[in-house]
């Protein structure tokens, strides 16, 4: 990898995302923040409302035409691993153990995916899904390194990349404003980061009891089926930033 100075990147591509005005603009974007940070490939890839599917990204049209033809999906650790998680999560975290996983990692690799991996898993409003991933060829110390200093940066392109997606989807309704409480708004945030409900009672200097009932009452707001939906949700609207 190539280290990059990313000072003012995060601040220029948010601006491209602004004025974003299609589709094509969104791949453009895609391009840019490879760019910006210096890394190999970046990919945003969503599904909406009405199950159709959208992707743009950098990995080349040879790799994204044999995905496709060997169904990879299917097999596909980032994809599965994403799908089971809300976290963002590194790739060397999933399991790699099986023939068919390590067979499609060195196909991967071979066609000019890198070897490390980040992918942010996003839950937006009426069932859809969106993963944004950046991906570089580098040894785990330097790749550790970029994720520590950039990984707020990329969750926050993340989540914006996806609202503009979303924005930019033929008629769709515009989501109902929401109103947290300053403790709500903590309490989620936590909960987004990672902690436990223990470590986030802890940290506010509450009751798991009394944490129970903010939590309740933002996802009764966020109009949320469960705690990761309603953490989802607030990503997606904006109420917390990670």
């Amino acid at each position: 990898m190539g280290y990059v100075s990313t000072i003012g990147s995060i601040d220029r591509v948010l601006a491209g995302l602004d004025s974003a005005e299609g589709i094509d603009d969104l791949q453009a974007l895609s391009e840019r923040i490879r760019d910006e940070y210096g890394i190999t490939n970046v990919v945003y890839h969503w599904v909406n409302s009405n199950g159709d599917q959208y992707g743009c990204g950098t990995y080349s049209e040879a790799w994204v035409l044999r995905y496709l033809e060997r169904k990879y999906v299917r097999i596909d650790p980032v994809i599965l691993g994403c799908y089971q998680r809300f976290h963002p999560v590194e790739w060397k975290r999933l399991d790699w153990s099986s023939r068919a996983a390590r067979g499609f990692l060195a196909d991967a690799i071979e066609h000019g995916v890198g070897n490390q991996g980040y992918s942010i898993p996003i839950r937006g409003p009426n069932g859809q899904f969106a993963l944004f991933t950046c991906n570089d060829s580098c040894d785990d110390a330097t790749w550790a390194d970029f994720i520590e200093r950039n990984r707020r940066d990329m969750i926050l392109l993340a989540h914006d990349f996806n609202r503009k997606a979303l924005d930019l989807e033929p008629d769709r309704t515009p989501d109902r404003a929401v109103t947290l409480s300053p403790r709500e708004v903590d309490a989620l945030t936590l909960l987004a980061v990672g902690y436990s409900r223990a470590q986030v009672a802890s940290t506010l200097s509450i009751s798991e009891h009394t944490l129970r009932v903010y939590i309740e009452s933002a996802r009764h707001k966020l109009g949320a089926v469960n705690t990761t939906h309603a953490v989802a949700r607030a990503l997606q609207r904006g109420a917390i930033v990670v």
